[in-house]
């Protein structure tokens, strides 16, 4: 059932311009979500899963190697995350359409860079 899911979301992931939007190379988790099962459904689908291996498991036995510096880029998504929770608007998700939702995001970036600049 998912398999299904994800390739017909394939064809209709599209950019405004009408042109495809690419697969990520690369998926980071926690090691909540290290399984052998999700680290050969991610090579199947041509992403790298980028999970660290638990304490008390073989590390060399997996498919792939676990790339240190590309998890620490998931930091920066997590931060961004948390930063758009503390805005309560799209924490809650007032708005009720996908347009003006995103608008509130926009919004809160531009007041977080507006904060910013004028310190």
């Amino acid at each position: 059932m998912l398999d299904v899911l994800l390739i017909s979301a394939d064809e209709h992931l599209v950019s405004n311009d009408g042109t495809k939007i690419p697969w990520p190379k690369a998926l980071a988790g926690d090691k909540g979500y290290r399984a052998d099962w999700i680290d050969e459904y991610l090579l199947e689908l041509e992403i790298r899963p980028v999970i660290p291996s638990k304490e008390n498991e073989n590390r060399g036995s997996r498919p792939v190697e676990f790339d240190k510096e590309q998890y620490r880029k998931r930091n920066i998504v997590e931060r961004l995350i948390g930063w758009l929770k503390e805005n309560r608007r799209v924490l809650s998700r007032f708005e009720k359409t996908a347009k003006n939702f995103i608008g509130m995001i926009k919004m809160a970036f531009i007041y977080r860079y507006l904060r910013l600049a004028t310190k």
